[in-house]
């Protein structure tokens, strides 16, 4: 009876030290998720800007858009690269920009017609 008490209190003390580790581990792991969510939500910093384009460069992925002074010029990155060959000069887009902590405009993130702009005229069938 004696080998069969010492036995279980040793299977008891095993199974809390191995539950007081698991806790250790899950505590130490939302902290570290929580620092990595905090610098994606700085460092990603982005609006929405309604704009008319002047000119785009599709070779140096630059866009030219129409300001209330002077035009600006901004890089062009991520899925707005692929929007870069359908965008046409004069016409209105909505332009999401991503800024530094500052708040300046860093480049061109993606790029959707305005919601007033003409959509390409669809040919009718006739019959």
């Amino acid at each position: 009876m004696k080998k069969f008490a010492l036995l279980l209190s040793l299977v008891f003390v095993a199974g809390v030290a191995a539950a007081d580790q698991t806790q250790k581990a899950d505590a130490a792991k939302p902290a570290a998720k929580a620092t990595a969510s905090e610098k994606s939500a700085t460092a990603a910093k982005t609006h929405d800007v309604t704009a008319e384009v002047v000119s785009v460069d599709a070779a140096n992925k630059t866009i030219t858009i129409k300001g209330e002074k002077d035009n600006t010029t901004a890089p062009v990155e991520g899925k707005a690269i692929a929007a870069l060959k359908n965008v046409k000069a004069g016409e209105k887009y909505v332009l999401t920009c991503r800024d530094d902590e500052k708040g300046a405009h860093q480049a061109v993130t993606a790029i959707h017609p305005a919601a007033g702009a003409k959509a390409p005229a669809k040919a009718e069938k006739k019959n």
